[in-house]
């Protein structure tokens, strides 16, 4: 049983909860209100073993996974959490970006996935469940035969493997050759839910040369392209790049005609934004 052991309010509404496991472990679950409409997102395994230099879920390491169980608590709790929203009447959607890699725990990520998606579940249409993953080829192959096929968010980071190899030591074993190949051969309707995501660190992530290098990269294929612009936090030694960067980054994308967004970080404040999850107790 999910329990709550802590609980941190933004000033944007964005709760972070430090959640204790029946085994003494913590995972941490982050509701994200929106107008009419909140986002879930829960973690999939305590810790993480890949050890992205820019994720301070990577400085824990891997502990375990979770089961099917846990995963499904942590949506159930945050759905119960909202405030003055019956949970029946939100439109929720869950993201499985928390802490850990879902393709990791593959079985257990899709028996819940199957729950959230069940007439006898949460009855999420696929459309708002979507699984991130830092590029394990074997896993995406995978999913990509299953009757249900969720959002798919592949944190590609590094235009190039030499950045990527230094970002995320994934890309030693599943380069972003075989990552892109990967998504090539998703049907047409798949491939339009696959987006790439982009750290975006200065100097490392985001010259307009990188931004070329990437539109070479997904150039003919009917995905999205979503710049993160880093969350800093003591424990990293990147830093955020400037908005006009970031503007320019994306203006190359759009040229080449690619849908490319940018994302609107949450929760900052009380280190729940992307990459920030690191079981702080305050």
């Amino acid at each position: 049983m999910v329990t709550i052991h802590n609980r941190f309010v933004s000033a944007d509404g964005t709760v972070r909860f430090l959640l204790r496991l029946e085994d003494g472990e913590f995972v941490e679950a982050v509701r994200i209100p929106r107008e009419n409409r909140a986002t879930y997102c829960i973690s999939s395994q305590v810790g993480c073993g890949l050890g992205c230099t820019f994720c301070l879920t990577g400085q824990l390491g891997f502990t375990r996974d979770l089961s099917a169980q846990e995963i499904i608590e942590q949506a159930l709790f945050l759905r119960q959490s909202a405030q003055g929203t019956p949970p029946d009447e939100e439109r929720a959607s869950i993201v499985f970006m928390g802490m850990g890699e879902p393709m990791s725990n593959y079985d257990n990520v899709l028996e819940a996935i199957r729950f959230f998606h069940d007439e006898r579940g949460l009855k999420l249409p696929m459309s708002r469940i979507t699984v991130s993953t830092a590029g394990l080829v074997p896993a995406i192959r995978r999913l990509s035969k299953e009757p249900l096929f969720p959002n798919l968010s592949i944190s590609l980071t590094g235009a190039t493997n030499s950045v990527r190899d230094n970002l995320m030591p994934i890309n030693r074993k599943y380069p972003i050759e075989e990552v892109i190949a990967a998504v090539q051969e998703l049907p047409p309707q798949r491939q339009k839910r696959v987006m790439f995501e982009c750290v975006m660190m200065r100097g490392i992530t985001d010259s307009l040369s990188d931004a070329e290098e990437l539109s070479r990269l997904v150039r003919g294929m009917t995905v999205k392209v979503n710049l993160i612009p880093l969350n800093p936090a003591d424990e990293i030694s990147f830093e955020r790049p400037d908005d006009r960067t970031v503007l320019a980054f994306q203006e190359v994308l759009l040229r080449n005609g690619i849908a490319t967004f940018i994302r609107k970080n949450r929760g900052n404040d009380i280190s729940s934004a992307c990459g920030q999850l690191k079981k702080k107790i305050s």
